[in-house]
């Protein structure tokens, strides 16, 4: 796992700097960005039925240009783990169950006109992007009960639809993120910060 975790930060990294490396046009802004996400997960549906809430973290590269504004592409690269819940190990033979998730998402996220701007931009924002996670699960049962623990790894492909409001370098937004037995809803509180602007 930590070396898919490693392959796919080296990509997004160098990816990011490839694109730095390129001048661009003259009559051309563009603007790259990164941004840090943090926040709870609260799974539903069938995840619900053996899962707590859980936290994610994620690691954001953006990028828009004045052809594309108000319209950002963004990358995510994240963490995220689901304990058991304490009623799943009540009625079932486990001791010990959680969830591992290491999602990378691509998408777009649209730019509302701010509802406020004297002190502070607030901008309503809607986002979509297609996802791929890889997963662990963790498999631990009670003693006695004939089972042996195993340690269960799959991936997956989803989607995830949010909304929030911006400040620009602050961000808190709600998403959807469906996966096959593995529907959640996810919230936000991001910091982000240019890391190369060129008018």
């Amino acid at each position: 796992m930590k070396s898919f975790f490693s392959k796919i930060i080296f990509l997004s990294i160098a990816l990011s700097l490839v694109a730095l490396a390129e001048k661009p046009p003259s009559s051309r802004a563009i603007g790259f960005f990164v941004g840090v996400g943090v926040g709870p997960r609260l799974p539903i549906g069938d995840f619900a039925s053996n899962t707590d809430v859980g936290y994610g973290f994620n690691l954001e590269f953006s990028y828009t240009d004045n052809e594309f504004l108000p319209v950002f592409l963004y990358t995510t690269i994240g963490f995220e783990q689901f304990p058991g819940s304490q009623n799943f190990y009540r009625e079932s033979d486990y001791s010990n169950f959680h969830t591992n998730a290491l999602p990378v998402n691509i998408g777009v996220r649209y730019y509302f006109p701010p509802l406020a701007e004297n002190i502070v931009l607030f901008m309503p924002i809607l986002q979509v992007s297609g996802s791929y996670t890889y997963y662990q699960k963790l498999h631990e049962f009670k003693p006695g009960r004939g089972k042996t623990n195993f340690l269960e790894e799959t991936s997956k492909l989803g989607f995830s639809v949010g909304a929030g409001v911006s400040m620009f370098m602050l961000e808190i937004l709600a998403s959807y993120n469906y996966f096959e037995s593995n529907q959640f809803v996810g919230f936000d509180l991001r910091v982000r910060l240019p890391i190369f602007i060129s008018f």
